[in-house]
């Protein structure tokens, strides 16, 4: 459930400079391939732990119903607008009385429609991640994904030193959430 790798935003240059330290490197020839296993390694992390990590902007297309619907992405910070759209493929903007949103102790986002009139599908348009930023993520996320961005740099030439180390999922368990089905 990851987004593509290029839609992350920027990696902050401390967060390259951690790497070079994490790998003994003290030139920044590499730092454009660093990044990308930084962004590589952050994917990971957002797959094994079920969260998005940094705030970002998403767009889920749900069916049109009067029950509660779960959004798909967590934890969920803020539900920004919802549109009915129509079979035809055009949207139209809801009027708040029209739909019911919660935000649960868990992070998780729901909506219901308050009245069926036809629409077939809504989007909701809302934001979700861990923390605003990389600065602000935990400790334990942010170090895991540094460890990880290392391990893809010293096996970068396909030489595989036994996998990915065992420190990184001891690191990102705690933030680590299940869902079933």
């Amino acid at each position: 459930m990851s987004f593509p790798i290029a839609d992350w935003p920027d990696v902050p240059a401390d967060l390259i400079a951690e790497v070079r330290d994490f790998i003994r490197i003290d030139h920044q020839a590499d730092d454009a391939a660093i990044d990308a296993f930084l962004r590589s390694a952050a994917s990971l992390c957002e797959d094994f732990t079920g969260q998005m990590l940094i705030a970002r902007s998403v767009t889920d297309m749900l069916p049109a119903r009067q029950v509660w619907q779960k959004l798909k992405r967590l934890p969920v910070q803020s539900i920004s607008a919802v549109e009915r759209v129509a079979a035809d493929g055009n949207p139209s903007i809801l009027a708040v009385e029209d739909y019911a949103v919660d935000i649960d102790s868990d992070g998780i986002g729901w909506i219901k429609l308050q009245h069926g009139d036809g629409g077939s599908r809504i989007r909701v348009a809302y934001s979700a991640g861990v923390a605003p930023d990389w600065g602000d993520l935990p400790a334990g996320l942010r170090q895991g994904i540094v460890r990880m961005a290392g391990y893809f740099y010293a096996n970068r030439d396909g030489v595989d030193a036994g996998g990915p180390p065992s420190a990184v999922t001891a690191l990102w368990r705690p933030y680590r959430r299940m869902r079933i089905g």
